[in-house]
């Protein structure tokens, strides 16, 4: 791989954007430290398809599939909606680099969303997870990786979905650790383990635009119903 000693000091032999990780792969890198760990972040650079987590000394270097992207917007796309007729301030920071070096933790989620806390980041070009809060919802697709709720847990995001299988799963942090759970912090009166995952699957079929316009109807009609 152009590495000298990948379970002892790494020493790069290679400049880190010349090493391609095809989609659908992972790369690890087994005991980096957290200084060679922010180094890789900076050579790898913010412009790049490739995703990383590290988790106490293990690094992984994961390519996403086509696929992974396709859901990744669409279950996105239905997370705004909800929060557009709910009315609710938020941002969505993407795939933003989250690490502590106190937790000795970092991930990348394929979507995150700040709502509680949207008022504390908004106008900040950095975060600093040592005096900024995490987001308040991440979003993970797993199609070929698997997903890091432990490093998740330490950086105290409350509000953890994967989607796996076809399947939506939520976890909400209770007392440091996730707990799984039918409903949803953020959008409690609403049945999104199910639906969620309908309007994925019907948008393969008849295409987004029609799905989001179903989607919000549907959002509508059950806050009609709730008041």
């Amino acid at each position: 791989m152009g590495w000298n000693g990948i379970n002892g000091n790494l020493f790069m032999l290679v400049e880190l954007q010349r090493i391609t990780v095809p989609p659908g792969q992972t790369m690890v890198l087994r005991d980096v430290t957290w200084e060679e760990f922010e180094r890789i972040l900076d050579d790898l650079g913010e412009r790049r398809a490739a995703r990383v987590a590290y988790d106490r000394g293990i690094l992984e270097i994961m390519s996403p599939l086509p696929e992974h992207e396709d859901d990744k917007d669409i279950i996105s796309d239905l997370i705004k909606i909800l929060l557009e007729e709910l009315g609710r301030e938020f941002r969505c920071l993407g795939s933003t680099t989250f690490k502590n070096s106190q937790m000795t933790g970092g991930i990348e989620p394929d979507q995150c969303f700040y709502i509680e806390h949207e008022s504390q980041i908004r106008g900040k070009r950095r975060l600093d997870l040592k005096n900024d809060p995490p987001p308040d919802l991440a979003l993970e697709i797993d199609v070929t990786s698997r997903t890091h709720p432990s490093i998740y847990e330490r950086l105290g995001v409350p509000e953890l979905w994967r989607f796996e299988r076809d399947q939506l799963k939520i976890s909400i942090l209770t007392n440091g650790v996730y707990v799984d759970s039918l409903s949803s912090r953020a959008f409690p009166a609403l049945d999104l383990v199910a639906q969620i995952p309908l309007a994925l699957q019907r948008s393969r079929v008849v295409g987004r635009t029609p799905i989001m316009r179903e989607f919000r109807s549907w959002v509508q009609a059950q806050l009609a119903q709730n008041n």
